[in-house]
Order: structure tokens, then C-alpha cells, then sequence
């Protein structure tokens, strides 16, 4: 009996002290600009996880010593280590190439390729500029599947055709859809692509087959080119130069 008494006591010790060790803290996600993250996820070690509400705030049961993983669409992975204090607030960063992974549509709506129920290819400034290209035609020559480039002819500003995808009538009009900056351009007006200077591309979304049509009804039946040129941002000033020269 004795024995058993003893047993006991120390069964409701060791309960004690391992209640003692779990307690709850509290605390806000935010970016780091300071803005709340909504249903953010806090997660312990022991696999005890919480989301955070449309404010940022979480509480969360740990011990003395856990590392809590937080994680959210968008932004990096962070972890802390619990200390002694109830609240322990988290800054989340923003992930770098989340506006790389979105291509531009009908009225400029940016949309990720997953969200899109048609084919659609991207072509960035880099791969515009890459082969030193005088003209945005040229330099979108070969760098999409589908797409063909036809000069008309060979004076100095020469005229030239695109299709996508092949030609769709014998008789008509196969030419793609031009859109500059949102504005659809005259079916004639093709040529407009020499006019523009490969450097001044920020990208050209490549919209494939008739689904463009959904998008800007009968004239991008054929597809359509949507062009986004470069416009002022934010940051530090930066000036390219670049010089060959032949050397005999």
C-alpha cells in the first residue's frame, strides 16, 4: 500500500511539472512593412499548429524552448525560438520572384499562368535584347513556340507579318492582335513593331490560338501579342552602357 501511495505521488509530481512546462504565448505576423499577415501558420516542433486571424494575431500552446515555423502564401519561411515572455511577435519577407511568376492579360489584369485556362508564353526584356536586336520583330523571332515572323518586304523599313499557330484562312487576315499598353492596335499595323525599341519592353505576353478572342472579341481570333513597355519605379538610378569595337 505504501508502495502504491508512493507511486502515486510521483505520478501527479511529474504531471505537474510537465503542465508547469506548457503554457501559451501570443503574438502578431506582419510583413516587413508592418502589415498584418491574415492566416499566417504557426507551428511547433511537437506538430501543434494555429493560423493567425484576419489581423495577424495567434496564440499558440508551447514549452519553454520550442522553435515555432511560420509560414504564409507569398512569403519565405521564418522560424523563432520561444523564450520566457508571453508574446512573440514574427515578421514575415516577402518572397523576391513573386511578380516574376504573372504574365499580363486583356485590360492589363496580371494573373498567374496557373489561373489562366489557355496557353500563354512570356517574353522578358532580357531575352528580347539578348541577340543585340534593332527591332522588337526580330528579337521575338524564336523565342516562342507558335509564332512566326515574315518580313514583306526588304526596304528600309521593312513591313512584316506575325501568325500563331499557323494560317487560319487562305483569303483573310491572319495577322495577331497587337496590344500596346492595353490598346488594341489597327489590324494594319504590324509594322509598328520596328517602330519600338526592344529596350523599352518590360515583356510581351504571347496570348495563343482563338481563346484570345475571348478577350478581345474577333480581332484576336488569331492570337494576340500583348506588349507592356517600361515605366518609372522606385530605387536607386541606373545607367547600362555597352561598346564593341574592331580592332585591326
Amino acid at each position: 500500500m505504501r508502495k502504491f501511495m508512493t507511486m502515486m505521488v510521483v505520478a501527479l509530481l511529474s504531471i505537474g511539472v510537465v503542465s508547469a512546462q506548457t503554457r501559451k504565448i501570443s503574438g502578431r505576423v506582419t510583413d516587413s512593412k508592418g502589415t498584418p499577415v491574415p492566416g499566417a501558420t504557426v507551428k511547433t516542433k511537437n506538430g501543434t499548429a494555429v493560423a493567425a486571424d484576419e489581423n495577424g494575431f495567434y496564440t499558440i500552446d508551447v514549452q519553454n524552448g520550442d522553435v515555432l515555423t511560420i509560414t504564409s502564401i507569398d512569403f519565405g519561411t521564418s522560424t523563432a525560438k520561444v523564450g520566457t515572455g508571453a508574446t512573440l511577435d514574427i515578421s514575415l519577407t516577402s518572397k523576391e520572384n513573386k511578380l516574376e511568376e504573372v504574365v499580363v492579360t486583356a485590360q492589363g489584369v496580371r494573373k498567374r499562368p496557373k489561373e489562366l485556362g489557355y496557353s500563354v508564353a512570356k517574353v522578358t526584356t532580357a531575352e528580347l535584347t539578348n541577340g543585340r536586336s534593332p527591332q522588337l520583330a526580330a528579337g521575338l523571332s524564336g523565342k516562342v513556340s507558335g509564332l512566326a515572323v515574315f518580313n514583306v518586304n526588304n526596304s528600309v523599313d521593312p513591313s512584316v507579318k506575325i501568325s500563331l499557330r499557323g494560317y487560319r484562312s487562305l483569303t483573310g487576315n491572319n495577322d495577331a492582335l497587337i496590344v500596346l499598353d492595353g490598346l488594341p492596335l489597327p489590324k494594319e499595323s504590324s509594322t509598328m513593331l520596328n517602330l519600338l525599341n526592344p529596350n523599352d519592353i518590360e515583356s510581351v505576353s504571347v496570348l495563343k490560338g482563338g481563346v484570345a478572342a475571348t478577350l478581345y472579341g474577333s480581332d484576336g481570333v488569331n492570337g494576340a501579342l500583348v506588349i507592356t513597355t517600361k515605366r518609372g519605379t522606385k530605387g536607386k538610378a541606373r545607367v547600362t552602357y555597352t561598346h564593341s569595337s574592331n580592332i585591326d
